[in-house]
């Protein structure tokens, strides 16, 4: 697993000195700060704590901190998370577990092959959202996770 920091940073760290998952957070990631800011509050509603952030900050986020769950909004074209899900490929590429999940928000149930959302998403939930289709996905995600752990 990747070491993401060190035991001086104050975060939960495993003793192979990977920063542990926190199963009470989820990472929003959109370039709409509208899209951010409404299914952050549909995690919340499955009673998870929600970091809402657009792509270029999201990285940078998870150098520090690990959440049960991130939720990338993959825009109007299906490729504004393009960069971060490389990122999550090469991070889960050898890792024991896929942790966090992935769950991808996308214009289309079928996600094309070639895109890199395709090798990383645990769930893909077509657009328009709504609670009642996403809220059970994030909860089955996550207590998955939970019961892994």
């Amino acid at each position: 697993m990747t070491d993401f920091g060190t035991p001086d940073t104050g975060l939960a760290v495993h003793p192979s000195g990977a920063v542990s998952i926190d199963p009470t957070l989820v990472l929003v990631v959109s370039s709409m700060p509208i899209n951010r800011i409404v299914v952050a509050r549909i995690a919340e509603r499955c009673g998870l704590r929600a970091e809402a952030l657009d792509p270029s900050e999201a990285g940078a986020f998870l150098a520090q901190r690990l959440p049960a769950a991130i939720i990338l909004d993959g825009g109007a074209d299906n490729r504004d998370c393009d960069g971060l899900l490389d990122e999550l490929a090469f991070r889960r590429e050898g890792a024991e577990d896929a942790a966090p999940a992935v769950i991808f928000l996308s214009t289309s149930s079928d996600v094309p092959e070639g895109l890199p959302v395709a090798y990383v998403a645990d769930a893909v939930v077509a657009k328009p959202i709504t609670p009642d289709v996403l809220q059970p996905t994030i909860q089955r995600l996550t207590d998955n996770l939970r019961a892994a752990v």
